[in-house]
């Protein structure tokens, strides 16, 4: 092992998913803080000769257990009103993989994804299977009242009216108006770390409580392993954040690493080719952080704000929510 190895972490909070004039100095000093504590619990295990799977899933866990973000226990409302909740994480040394989509009793949906990575012999399970599976495994599962959020709440009440008021009218060519237009900016809250440890691993973790008022049993792009989620020692690991539809279309985390890997690109230039180009061009909306086999790391975004940080070896560090 190299101990000179350099290592770090980048995380996010969700990209586009409040605008500046929405924005308080005491809840930015809330994010920033909440942001803070999650780089520094990876980053002390990155400091100790931890792995980065460790990294990734702490600092996943801190963010998960506040109300401020979009993933455990801030998790948006369903159109059934429930919280439903996906997950994954990937070890860049095996390119071994695990998540969880659509549950709703797991208090770490990131702890559970690992536990099907590493305690099962599949990559995905879904809902009350799932549910089964972590309970079996003894990962804490909880009661859906822990979830709810006031606020939550009350955003899922607002966007529910509006919805319902815009598909009783039609625009002026008699086409359907977007439901969703009117929250274009409040979507993409999923949360997100990526990690170099010192043995030259990378990991990446994503966790989220998908749209709010998502029908039908939707599921996005962070359960989706080489879309919202991807890990590879050889280039790169990357967790996104966005409009997930778009994402898995266009299989973002992993084209990330492809350019690296098949057309030599930096990790700034495939960032940059991936999110400012080709998802602009198709309208999809979002970022996503990432950091290669050599510290290097990005945080692109096409929103008009991305909660993201980074703590890299000799505690540099720098927290970010707008432009």
């Amino acid at each position: 092992m190299n101990n000179n190895h350099k290592y770090g972490i980048v995380l996010h909070g969700g990209a586009g998913t409040i605008l500046r004039e929405n924005m308080n100095e005491e809840l930015e000093k809330l994010y920033i803080k909440k942001l803070q504590e999650a780089l520094d619990s990876g980053y002390a295990i990155l400091e100790k000769n931890g792995s980065a799977l460790d990294a990734v899933t702490a600092a996943v866990n801190v963010m998960e257990n506040s109300p401020l973000f979009n993933a455990g226990k801030g998790s948006v409302f369903s159109a059934a009103g429930k919280n439903e909740m996906d997950a994954s994480i990937m070890d860049g040394h095996t390119l071994q993989a695990g998540a969880v989509a659509s549950v709703t009793k797991i208090k770490n949906p990131i702890t559970a994804a690992r536990c099907v990575m590493e305690k099962s012999a599949h990559v995905l399970l879904i809902g009350t299977g799932a549910e089964e599976f972590a309970k079996e495994k003894g990962i804490e599962l909880v009661d859906e009242s822990y979830f709810f959020d006031e606020m939550r709440w009350k955003q899922f009440q607002k966007i529910k009216e509006i919805q319902k008021i815009q598909l009783d009218h039609s625009d002026d060519k008699g086409e359907m108006i977007n439901p969703e237009e009117p929250f274009k900016d409040e979507k993409f809250g999923t949360v997100g770390a990526v990690a170099l440890d010192k043995h030259g691993n990378l990991a990446a973790g994503t966790s989220t409580g998908g749209m709010t008022n998502k029908k039908f049993g939707r599921v996005g792009d962070s359960p989706i392993i080489g879309a919202g989620n991807y890990a590879n020692n050889t280039t790169c690991a990357v967790s996104c954040t966005g409009h997930g539809e778009y994402f898995i279309r266009n299989v973002v985390a992993y084209d990330v690493a492809a350019l690296m890997n098949y057309k030599n690109y930096s990790l700034q230039e495939a960032c940059n080719e991936v999110i400012n180009t080709k998802l602009k061009q198709q309208g999809g909306e979002g970022g996503l952080i990432a950091i290669d086999k050599n510290g290097n790391i990005q945080m692109p975004f096409n929103t008009k704000g991305m909660y993201r940080g980074y703590k890299l070896q000799n505690n540099q560090t720098g927290i970010f929510i707008f432009e």
